[in-house]
């Protein structure tokens, strides 16, 4: 599924307009499927409803929702931020001939209206602003949005007074807070960068048009995410790059899995990943890359925390590195070095700590790694060593915190090699802030794959995979639940464990992150958001892989 800009999406229903499909047809869709979307998740008949109905097209979808909802039995109200003029607004018309109550703004001038139809309310629809947002909300639209969240906010029966207008604020009847539905975005939603206003009202169902924006992946109180179809043509969004990720193509991308298939069928997955602080997380790898359909795992971990990780882990085979108080030392670069060429995929990094040992480690392994030194020597060049060259690699945890410390380390690496980071390791990579990093994640990870040359895995809400061709796609998953220790690693031993089998660097990346993505949400379906741990994502991963068709 496509992910338009503002502009995008402008254009496209210029062109759709242009061609026939009228802008007045596309806002009567753009109604009915809000009136849908709402009649599919709640009981309408009876119900009362209040539409907040903003000056522009926001407002005209929500006018023809309302209509709609009157007719399926509902007690329609419209709240107007602004005037609106019957004769000239069609929409507006036809609502009033359904005898559905119209309150206007300007009206009502300490909201005690507006107050009186919240208190009634059973499902509220927030029709006031749209892609054509811009932050920060100022003047009557920001206060008519204080209003509504304050009130909102309200959990008692209790009054409280209004900072705006010092009145007391009746609180919701019998303390039901209603339903509340967004057009498009809660208003103050910026559609391309995420950005959201504080005055924001939180939605419990979002429904947008056509296609989803970018803003809707910024992490911001939409809810569940409804996209309507408008009738607008496949073919207007051809050009359109950023897409979510979806079980379609995976399926597609997923390798086959032969009857007559062997352990080599299926590869060799090298994990370099633990230290005595931090066992689980190279069992948590091993054991997603074991899941996720490798045919070998190879653990290479200090011979310290060989006990504890394979115990938990038997199906793994072992190659114990020499250590410095339990971490990996720099000698172990001799003895990892004649195994890369036994291997398919290498993932470095969960686990390793950042000790100057293991960070010595990592610069001699990754010395010939780059475009410019192909081959690389296990310590210094002496007569009698043998080169080694840098398998596809996927880096991930203390492995891309020990790279931000190397000079000009993008060209250390295989060229599109996988880099996994969360917001901080990517502040630490950029040399920036979170907040730098966070402002528009999908332009970061673009901007960074292209100037590193290597997939960038930005990992959070909606993790973001961009490639250096340009290739993006967004993970439709936001998942509270993953924000605990050990589901990044579980994430990297699925992207090895698919680098491994044969497929693309993106490729690997992108079904890694839905496949990761969707055993979380399955975990959470059975353990809740606060009893979710990485170990539930890791059972929950065959399950996420024959949900998409895989074998």
């Amino acid at each position: 599924m496509k992910i338009v800009t503002v502009e995008e999406m402008r254009q496209i229903e210029a062109d759709a307009d242009a061609g026939g499909h009228s802008y007045a047809d596309m806002m009567e869709q753009a109604g009915t499927a809000i009136a849908l979307a709402i009649a599919a998740r709640r009981t309408v008949r009876n119900q009362r409803i209040l539409l907040l109905i903003g000056p522009g097209n926001n407002g005209g979808d929500g006018l023809v929702a309302a209509r709609h909802l009157a007719k399926m039995g509902a007690s329609v109200a419209c709240y107007l931020l602004k005037p609106r003029d019957p004769a000239k607004d069609e929409n507006l018309r036809l609502v009033q001939e359904l005898a559905v109550a119209i309150v206007s703004a300007d009206k009502d001038k300490d909201w005690r209206k507006l107050r009186h139809l919240l208190q009634k309310t059973h499902i509220l629809v927030d029709a006031l602003l749209g892609t054509g947002t811009r932050l920060p909300i100022k003047g009557r639209m920001a206060e008519l949005l204080g209003a509504v969240g304050r009130y909102l906010a309200t959990g008692s029966r209790s009054l409280t007074r209004s900072p705006l207008t010092s009145l007391a604020v009746p609180t919701p009847v019998d303390g039901n807070i209603p339903f509340v539905v967004a057009v498009d975005g809660p208003s103050g939603l910026d559609f391309d960068s995420g950005a959201i206003d504080p005055l924001a009202i939180p939605a419990a169902v979002t429904v947008t048009f056509a296609y989803p924006k970018r803003g809707h992946f910024g992490g911001g109180p939409l809810g569940e995410l409804v996209v309507a179809d408008i009738g607008t043509d496949p073919k207007l969004a051809a050009d359109v790059s950023l897409q979510v990720i979806t079980p379609e193509a995976v399926r597609e991308w997923l390798p086959p899995r032969p009857v007559d298939a062997h352990k080599g069928t299926f590869g060799r997955t090298l994990i370099v990943a633990g230290s005595t602080n931090y066992t689980g997380a190279a069992y948590l790898a091993g054991a997603a890359a074991a899941r996720a359909g490798a045919g070998l795992i190879t653990m290479a971990i200090p011979a310290t925390i060989h006990v504890p990780v394979a115990s938990q882990l038997a199906e793994a085979t072992y190659l114990l590195l020499p250590h410095a108080l339990g971490v990996i030392a720099s000698g172990a670069v001799q003895v990892l070095a004649p195994e890369l060429a036994k291997c398919d995929a290498l993932l470095i990094g969960p686990g390793l700590g950042q000790e100057p040992e293991t960070a010595t480690f990592l610069q001699g392994l990754l010395s010939g790694g780059s475009e410019r030194r192909p081959l690389g020597f296990a310590g210094s060049k002496t007569e009698g060593e043998t080169p080694f060259e840098i398998p596809p690699l996927v880096i991930d945890a203390d492995g891309l915190n020990l790279l931000s410390d190397m000079e000009d380390w993008p060209t250390r690496l295989p060229s599109n090699s996988i880099l996994t980071p969360h917001p901080g390791e990517m502040a630490q990579l950029m040399a920036c802030t979170i907040q730098d990093v966070q402002g528009d994640r999908i332009a970061t990870a673009q901007s960074q794959a292209t100037a590193w040359g290597h997939v960038i895995v930005l990992k959070g809400a909606h993790t973001v995979v961009a490639a250096p061709d340009g290739s993006t796609v967004i993970a439709p998953f936001a998942n509270p639940g993953l924000a605990t220790g050990g589901t990044g690693d579980v994430l990297a031993g699925i992207i090895a464990a698919l680098r491994t089998q044969g497929m693309g660097p993106f490729e690997s990346a992108a079904a890694g992150v839905y496949l990761h993505g969707l055993a979380g949400e399955l975990a959470r379906t059975e353990k809740g958001t606060a009893g979710m741990v990485a170990h539930d994502v890791l059972e929950c991963l065959p399950a996420a892989w024959q949900h998409v068709g895989g074998s």
